[in-house]
């Protein structure tokens, strides 16, 4: 995979912080909380941590990090909580709509380092450009790339007449759905709803969308499905359903397609350097929200096969990245 430049700050301007303004304050022990969907050993969360420790901040050694994995157990956020913040913190992590609210409920005054769809429109910060409060962090733009995605996933299933979209109903609000419907009508397609909330719906509604008559699934961007991703992608392919998903690297795991960001560039190359930040004192009032600004996509053609799909050749040309 090439690198590329993925960082930039509202307002157009690419920032290269200088590594004295990132390095740790000599003798200081820091400590990090952290809310993630998925497991600490995620690739994500280790570009983060390794990057992290490029510049000083070495777990064990002057950095403490107490991390809760809630993607198989959303009922237990408030615990979880409750729990990392028993003891202060230099900075809360809180990636997903769920994991934001209830560490916006917990502190009003710890940093918080937010990854989401939608900082703003979610509510969790003011602006992009100036988020106040003590939140800052990434907004991914999935508002836009859902619709994007199933705007591809219509043109990759050639003669669809119904789809469905699977949707966390911690994340995604009534009204893009309804966006989605119209969106979908206006190709003459049919878009069906299945909505879950936790990670044993999952299977079930994805059957119903099946149950249907759906010719294809679009995977709604939810913290909820990326820590459940093989569930996901084991259950459409038995049910022999083209599904598209809100990261590259799901298609690369087994998924059909996968159109967006990279998120293990957008730990190692944006929340590492906003964290490093925060820990060095800045305040996230001070710190814009960014969002990335390069979207892969990737065409898993071993899985088109398997489903029996004949993709394009000129929908290939369009892809990053082709996995025969």
């Amino acid at each position: 995979m090439r690198r590329r430049d993925f960082i930039k700050v509202v307002g157009g301007s690419t920032v290269v912080w200088p590594l004295s303004a990132l390095a740790q304050e000599a003798g200081r022990k820091y400590r990090i909380a952290f809310l993630s969907p998925t497991a600490r050993n995620a690739p994500n969360l280790v570009a983060l941590f390794d990057e992290l420790q490029q510049f000083g901040f070495v777990e064990g050694q002057n950095l403490t990090i107490d991390h809760k994995a809630y993607g198989q157990h959303i009922a237990l956020l408030s615990k979880y909580a409750e729990e990392l913040l028993a003891t202060p913190a230099d900075v809360i992590i809180a990636a997903g709509d769920p994991a934001i609210r209830v560490a916006q409920q917990a502190t009003k005054t710890t940093p918080i380092l937010a990854s989401t769809d939608d900082m703003v429109g979610s509510g969790f910060v003011s602006s992009l450009a100036k988020p106040g409060g003590n939140t800052t962090g990434v907004s991914f733009q999935s508002t836009e790339l859902d619709g994007k995605r199933q705007a591809i996933l219509i043109e990759a299933v050639p003669g669809l007449g119904r789809m469905a979209a699977l949707a966390d109903t911690n994340t995604t609000a009534p009204w893009r759905l309804e966006a989605l419907q119209g969106a979908a009508r206006a190709h003459g397609v049919t878009l069906s709803i299945h909505r879950v909330s936790s990670s044993d719906e999952i299977a079930p509604a994805i059957g119903a969308a099946k149950k249907s008559e759906a010719g294809a699934l679009n995977v709604l961007a939810s913290p909820l499905f990326s820590a459940n991703r093989q569930v996901v992608i084991d259950r459409a392919a038995a049910l022999q359903l083209p599904a598209i998903y809100q990261w590259p690297e799901i298609a690369e795991k087994g998924g059909f397609l996968g159109y967006g960001p990279r998120l293990v560039l957008i730990y190692r190359d944006i929340l590492a350097r906003q964290l490093i930040k925060l820990l060095r004192g800045a305040k996230p009032a001070d710190l814009p929200v960014e969002q990335p600004i390069k979207v892969d996509f990737v065409i898993n053609m071993k899985t088109a096969k398997a489903l029996g799909l004949a993709v394009s050749q000129s929908m290939q040309l369009l892809a990053d990245e082709v996995i025969e």
